[in-house]
């Protein structure tokens, strides 16, 4: 059983072609015939402005946002944030829910889409980079920092799940963020390179390199990169590990499905992994300091080694919270489980 647990959520990490799909695809494609092009997964507050706004990172890739604003704000220059999240989802769900509380707490707030994923430019799609990504965060902090209404010397950054590595990466090299926070974090670079909890050995590495090369001459060939197989099954078939379920739950049904998401409706490239297994994310983690560091994990996730590992590793100042009772899945967008008010004083506090 904890051999098929680890191999699972390998494959839901980073798409592994491995992944064997028994469903049809009749549900999914019903979800998209019914889904609004512009569809998001929560409503938008009164008490706040949702703006769609482009920006381009230093590889002249055109990143797609929503910017949102607190419709009551005085004259002064508003604290900001930049948000992205999860790996494999949209600005539609998760990092735009946050987005919006944090607009309706005071912040000039904007969820965007990392490149080659949902309505951002970089081609081929459905492909992530530990180097690229890690820069789109400093491009929406490019972004931020150029509006009048934005105070360019306060600027934080929030990395939900997958993007939360990328969001720590971020801020080690982007001396502009002053602060930083995670919920749920995955380090992709050391899950793909080493496996959940290390697991992975010298054998099942090497063997997933010589596939991955491989799959290089055939995608040579064709001109496109292979889709990996779907992360997640069409339907549970009661015997997955409860963090399937919990996915499935949120990306394969109508809480949180998008037809733009990768998880909800499309897959990572069979290759997506290459870069992320020699590239680590987190070697510099202490160099985030003197600027602070907070880690959110849930205590039932399956990933939340990943978060105390990484509170060991970063320097002072740091704070890890872990939310009694909340599995992974809980913070994307259970609003009565993510601490918010937590955020808000961290982020009030540290971007001065």
């Amino acid at each position: 059983m904890k051999k098929t647990i680890y191999i699972a959520a390998i494959l839901l990490g980073f798409g592994s072609q491995l992944f064997a799909q028994t469903a049809k695809q009749d549900k999914v494609k019903q979800m998209q015939q019914t889904s609004k092009k512009d569809q998001y997964t929560f409503t938008l507050s009164d008490l706040v402005t949702r703006k769609k706004v482009s920006f381009k990172n230093r590889y002249g890739i055109t990143l797609i946002g929503d910017l949102y604003l607190p419709k009551r704000r005085g004259k002064e220059a508003l604290q900001a944030l930049a948000i992205s999240g999860p790996f494999g989802a949209v600005k539609e769900q998760s990092s735009g829910l946050y987005a919006q509380s944090m607009a309706e707490r005071g912040f000039a707030s904007l969820a965007f889409d990392p490149s080659y994923t949902g309505e951002s430019g970089g081609a081929p799609r459905n492909v992530a980079s530990p180097d690229i990504n890690t820069e789109d965060f400093s491009a929406a902090v490019d972004y931020l920092g150029l509006q009048t209404f934005v105070d360019r010397n306060r600027i934080g950054v929030i990395g939900i799940c997958g993007w939360a590595g990328m969001a720590l990466n971020a801020a080690a090299v982007d001396k502009r963020i002053k602060a930083v926070a995670t919920t749920s974090m995955y380090d992709m670079s050391r899950v793909m390179a080493k496996g959940y909890y290390d697991k992975l050995t010298a054998e099942e590495r090497t063997k997933m390199l010589e596939q991955m090369s491989q799959q290089r001459w055939e995608d040579a060939r064709k001109g496109t990169p292979a889709p990996s197989l779907n992360n997640l099954p069409e339907k549970l078939q009661g015997n997955e590990p409860q963090f399937v379920v919990d996915y499935f739950n949120y990306y394969k049904t109508a809480r949180g499905f998008h037809p733009r998401s990768i998880n909800s409706n499309a897959a990572w490239t069979a290759t997506n992994a290459l870069s992320f297994m020699n590239m680590p994310l987190l070697n510099y983690i202490k160099e985030i300091a003197p600027r602070a560091v907070l880690l959110i994990a849930g205590e039932k996730a399956h990933s939340r080694y990943f978060s105390e590992d990484a509170f060991k590793a970063a320097a002072e100042p740091k704070e890890l919270i872990i939310i009694p009772g909340a599995s992974h899945v809980d913070l994307y967008d259970q609003l009565n489980i993510i601490p918010f008010d937590k955020l808000t004083a961290f982020f009030k506090n540290n971007l001065k």
